[in-house]
C-alpha cells in the first residue's frame, strides 16, 4: 500500500501547509471562517456529483477545507474576538492575569507566562510574558496564582546585534507578543483562584521532587532524575547538559516520544497476561492509555510529553486492533489530532525534531535491517540499535545543523552504551519515584539508582568532551535546509528502488548546494562590512573583510557568543580582537569615537560620530565644532544622556542613531 494512499496524511499536509500560510501571512479569523462556509455547498455538490473518471474534484476541494480550516485554528489560536489586543491597552490599565507556566529565571528577572483573563473591567483572552524583577524576600509564583497588575504592555523587542536570537519571532511561534515589565509592588495577588489540570500537574510534580530532594541522590544525579523522569531540566547544570548535547544524547533529557514510547513497550510486557481473559484486550488498552496519559500528568503535562503520549496513544490502539496498520497513518493521525488543538506547536524545534526523527525510524530503519540481517544474535542486535541511531540521526540532521549548527560524530557511541538499558533505568525511575511519595524508598534503592545515573552521566561525559569529533559552528541556512531533506529523501529512495527519475532529482539537491556553496563564497570573499553594535558596557565595532573578521572593542571579555553567532552566520573563517581607538577612516568617510575622555576632533566635516562612555560634553558646542553628518550612541551610555542628545540632534536637524532602541547601525549603509 502507498504511502498517501491514506486520507489522514493528505489532510495532515494540506493542514501543515495552512498554517503556514496563516502564520507568515497573518491572516485573521474572517477570511478563514467565511471561505469554510463557502466550501461547505461545493464539497456536498462534489461528493454527490463526483464521476469514476476524470479530475477528483471531491478529493481537492477536501484538500483545500483543510488548507483553509488550517488557517482558521491558527488565527483562533492567536487572536479570538475577544483578544485582549481588540482592547486600547496603550494607556496604563490593571491587567487580570493568571500564570500558565513558569520560564527559567536569570539573575535580573523572574520570567513567567500568563494568561489573560480581563483588562481593565472587560473579559479578554491571550497570552503575554509576564517580567518581574528578581526579589529575594518573595517566593516565586506558582502556576495558576492569579494577578492583578498595574502596568503597560510593551511589544517584544527586535534583536539589536545581527544574527542574534530572535526571541521576538519565538515567543510568536508561541502565541505570545506582548510583554509587562512590573514591580513587586504593583502586583496583588487574589486569594482565590480556580485550579487547572496543568497547575495540578505541576504542584504534584514539585511534591514528587520535594520528596526526592530528601533521598540519599547526589546533586547532579538528582538533576538528571527530575530531567529524565520528570521533565524538569532547571537544576542541570551547564556542564552536565553541554555533555549531554556535545555527545549526541539530550533528547535523553527531554521527556518525549523516546521515553514514552519505552513505557509503551513495558505496559505491553507487563499487562501481556490480560490476553488471556475474556475482554481483556479491550481492558488492557484501556489501562494502557490511562497510565501513559497519568504519566504525562505527573510529568508536568509540557507540549513535548503531550505530542509524544497522543502519537503512542494511537500506537497502542494500532497493537490493540492487531492487524498491518502503515506506521505513518499512525502519526499523520496524531500530528493532525494535535496541530487541530496547538496549531503553533508547529514552529517548535522539539515538535519538527520529534516527528522528522519518528518518521525516519518509521521509514529509513526496515530499509537498514533488509540491507544487513546477520546472524549472530550480540551482532544483530547491536546493529538494531545502530539503525536506529542512524535512522534518527538522518531525520534531525537538516533540522539540527539549522537551529544548533553542530554534529556531534559520536552519537551512535553513547546510544549504544545508554539506550539498551533505558527501558531498565525508565522502568526503576519509576518505582523510586512511587515509592518515594509514599514513603516507603529503601535507602539501598536509592542508592543503586545513584549509582546508575552516575555511572549514565560519567559514560555521556566521556563521549562527550572528545571535542576532535564534534563538528561545531557548521553554517546552515534555510536554503540547505530543504535541500538536505531533499537529498536525503531521494538517497534513501533511489537506494530502496533505483530509478532514473529519483536519481536526477537527487542529482539536482546536490548540485544545488553545491551551487549554493559557490555563490555564497562569491558573496563572502566581495564581502566587505562595518557594524556598530549594541552593548551595554562596552563599545564594539566588527569589521568584516571577506572571510575575516575584525573586533574593535573597549575589552574582549562577554564577546564570545555573538561573535561565534555572526561568525556562523556569514560563514567567518577567521577573527581577530584589537584594540578600538578614538579615530578611523573607512569607506572614504571619518569616523570619531568620543568617549569618557570628552576629547573633541580636531577634523571637522565629520561624517560619523559615535558618543559612547556617557562623556560630558556639551553636544551643542561638539557639533558646531565638528559638523557631523550624523551622531551614533551606542549602549554604553545613561539613557539620561541619550535623551539630552536626541532632542539637541532633532533640534539641529542632524539624524540621531540610538543603537539601544534601532539596533546595530551598518556603515556602508546610506545614511539615514
Amino acid at each position: 500500500m502507498r504511502t498517501f494512499d491514506f486520507v489522514s496524511i493528505k489532510l495532515t499536509l494540506c493542514l501543515v501547509v495552512g498554517i503556514i500560510i496563516g502564520f507568515y501571512f497573518e491572516i485573521g479569523p474572517r477570511l478563514p471562517f467565511f471561505a469554510l462556509l463557502s466550501l461547505f455547498p461545493v464539497l456536498y455538490w462534489s461528493m454527490k456529483k463526483q464521476p469514476r473518471d476524470g479530475l477528483p474534484f471531491f478529493e481537492l476541494g477536501a484538500m483545500c477545507f483543510t488548507i483553509v480550516l488550517g488557517m482558521l485554528v491558527l488565527a483562533l489560536s492567536q487572536k479570538m474576538p475577544n483578544h485582549y489586543s481588540q482592547v486600547d491597552f496603550q494607556n496604563e490599565q490593571f491587567w487580570h492575569l493568571k500564570i500558565s507556566e513558569e520560564l527559567k529565571p536569570n539573575p535580573y528577572a523572574q520570567n513567567y507566562v500568563a494568561e489573560v483573563i480581563a483588562v481593565g473591567y472587560k473579559k479578554s483572552t491571550g497570552k503575554v510574558l509576564l517580567n518581574l524583577q528578581t526579589d529575594s524576600t518573595r517566593e516565586k509564583y506558582a502556576i495558576d496564582d492569579e494577578l492583578l497588575i498595574s502596568g503597560q504592555v510593551q511589544s517584544i523587542p527586535s534583536p539589536l546585534n545581527p544574527n542574534q536570537f530572535n526571541y521576538r519571532e519565538y515567543l510568536k511561534k508561541l502565541g505570545i507578543q506582548h510583554r509587562i515589565k512590573a514591580h513587586q509592588k504593583s502586583i496583588f495577588t487574589l486569594g482565590e483562584h480556580s485550579e487547572t489540570l496543568v497547575g495540578k500537574a505541576a504542584r504534584i510534580r514539585e511534591n514528587i521532587i520535594a520528596k526526592l530532594k530528601k533521598q540519599h541522590f547526589g546533586e547532579e544525579e538528582l538533576a538528571v532524575i527530575q530531567a529524565l523522569l520528570l521533565g524538569q531540566r532547571d537544576d542541570i547544570s551547564e556542564n552536565t547538559y553541554n555533555n549531554y548535547k556535545n555527545a549526541g544524547a539530550v533528547h535523553i533529557l527531554a521527556v518525549s516520544g523516546l521515553h514514552v514510547g519505552i513505557l509503551l513497550l513495558l505496559l505491553e510486557f507487563l499487562l501481556s497476561p490480560l490476553d488471556y481473559i475474556p475482554k481483556g484486550r479491550v481492558l488492557k488498552l484501556i489501562i494502557i492509555v490511562l497510565l501513559l496519559w497519568l504519566y504525562a500528568f505527573i510529568a508536568g503535562l509540557s507540549p513535548s510529553i503531550i505530542r509524544a503520549v497522543t502519537m503512542f496513544t494511537f500506537f497502542a490502539y494500532a497493537l490493540y486492533l492487531n492487524r498491518p496498520t502503515n506506521s505513518f497513518n499512525i502519526i499523520a493521525l496524531s500530528m493532525l489530532s494535535i496541530l487541530l488543538m496547538k496549531p503553533l506547536m508547529l514552529f517548535q524545534v522539539g515538535f519538527q525534531m520529534s516527528y522528522a526523527a519518528v518518521i525516519a525510524i518509521v521509514w529509513i530503519y526496515p530499509k537498514l535491517q533488509k540491507f544487513w540481517f546477520p546472524n549472530n544474535w550480540l551482532v544483530r542486535k547491536t546493529w538494531q540499535l545502530l539503525s536506529v541511531s542512524i535512522a534518527a540521526q538522518l531525520g534531525v540532521l537538516p533540522i539540527s545543523l539549522f537551529y544548533f549548527h553542530q554534529f556531534p560524530a559520536l552519537f551512535f557511541v553513547s546510544n549504544l552504551l545508554i539506550i539498551p538499558f533505558l527501558g531498565l533505568i525508565l522502568g526503576m525511575g519509576i518505582l523510586v519515584i512511587t515509592l518515594s511519595s509514599v514513603g516507603q524508598l529503601p535507602i539501598f534503592l536509592a542508592q543503586i539508582y545513584n549509582w546508575v545515573i552516575a555511572t549514565m552521566n560519567s559514560i555521556v561525559g566521556w563521549v562527550g568532551q572528545q571535542e576532535s569529533f564534534i563538528v561545531k559552528d557548521i553554517p546552515f541556512d534555510r536554503f540547505q535546509l530543504i535541500a538536505g531533506y531533499l537529498v536525503i529523501i531521494t538517497l534513501v529512495v533511489l537506494l530502496s528502488k533505483p530509478r532514473w527519475k529519483t536519481a536526477i532529482i537527487l542529482a539536482i539537491g546536490i548540485v544545488g548546494l553545491q551551487i549554493h556553496a559557490l555563490w555564497s563564497h562569491h558573496i563572502l570573499v566581495e564581502k566587505e562590512q562595518l557594524l556598530l553594535l549594541h552593548q551595554s558596557r562596552n563599545t564594539v565595532l566588527l569589521d568584516q573583510n571577506g572571510r575575516h573578521l575584525s573586533i574593535y572593542a573597549k575589552n574582549s571579555s562577554n564577546l564570545e557568543r555573538l561573535v561565534a553567532n555572526h561568525s556562523v552566520a556569514e560563514r567567518v573563517q577567521s577573527t581577530s580582537y584589537i584594540e578600538l581607538k578614538n579615530s578611523y577612516q573607512l569607506f572614504g568617510k571619518q569616523l570619531y569615537i568620543v568617549d569618557s575622555l570628552g576629547i573633541y576632533p580636531t577634523e571637522k566635516q565629520l561624517d560619523y560620530m559615535l558618543l559612547t562612555q556617557s562623556p560630558k560634553i556639551n553636544l551643542e558646542r561638539l557639533l558646531d565644532s565638528a559638523c557631523p553628518k550624523i551622531v551614533l550612541a551606542d549602549g554604553n551610555n545613561y539613557r539620561s544622556y541619550i535623551e539630552r542628545w536626541r532632542q539637541t540632534c532633532a533640534k539641529r536637524k542632524i539624524p540621531f542613531h540610538y543603537t539601544g532602541k534601532k539596533g546595530y547601525y551598518v556603515f556602508n549603509s546610506v545614511d539615514d
